[in-house]
């Protein structure tokens, strides 16, 4: 067994995805070092596991989280790009 963390490189999870990735599947990834990180991808789970409460719960975390900075200004080509890729995957879906 590995001492790397699980969903890493070197330990990745049971349902990794990327090697079944098809070439013009889009996708974004969520890197540790993001400070949300943890906190987007527990969201994730209780949405998808229909724990609406601990959803709302976890957004409002998040809210009160990003608070205190000020926001990305708009004109950030990384901002850009994030809603571009989310675009991406809905017209991907749709065929």
């Amino acid at each position: 067994m590995s001492d790397a963390p699980l969903g890493s490189k070197a330990n990745p999870s049971k349902f990794e995805v990327y090697k079944d990735l098809p070439d013009d599947e889009p996708y974004f990834v969520i890197r540790a070092r993001d400070p949300l990180s943890s906190a987007l991808v527990e969201l994730h789970a209780y949405i998808g596991a229909g724990q609406s409460g601990s959803a709302h719960n976890k957004l409002a975390e998040i809210m009160s989280m990003t608070a205190a900075k000020p926001p990305r200004p708009s004109d950030s080509p990384k901002y850009r790009e994030t809603f571009q890729i989310s675009l991406s995957m809905e017209k991907w879906r749709e065929g």
